[in-house]
């Protein structure tokens, strides 16, 4: 048995593979993340996760993937609609060279063992 879900929200945000990965990876270190974690209100973690395969497929249809979580929806959508958080957003498109990143919104829940 495992403890009751705790419903929270995560902001994901997939990055296709950049036209130039060394120059995206500079950037997303250098500037894209300091500004996530300076800027996001309200988060409760950050993950950056860059991604090494995809199975079954040759290429995996994105670099990095970014999930921001929230203790709840409202907390999301109170950040995405912040100052820091369109500043944010359109920061990440401009660093995004493969393409558009796609931002997804998710409910979470989590299961404790």
């Amino acid at each position: 048995r495992y403890g009751k879900a705790m419903k929270t929200a995560k902001l994901i945000v997939m990055y296709p593979t950049p036209a130039d990965v060394d120059l995206f990876e500079q950037r997303y270190a250098e500037e894209h993340v300091p500004m996530a974690v300076e800027k996001l209100a309200g988060k409760t973690r950050f993950v950056a996760s860059l991604v090494k395969a995809s199975v079954g497929q040759e290429q995996a249809p994105f670099h990095r993937i970014a999930e921001v979580y929230f203790p709840s929806m409202q907390d999301l959508e109170a950040c995405l609609n912040s100052p820091g958080g369109q500043e944010t957003a359109q920061h990440a498109v401009d660093i995004s060279t493969g393409g558009a990143p796609l931002f997804l919104i998710a409910e979470v829940e989590s299961f404790d063992f």
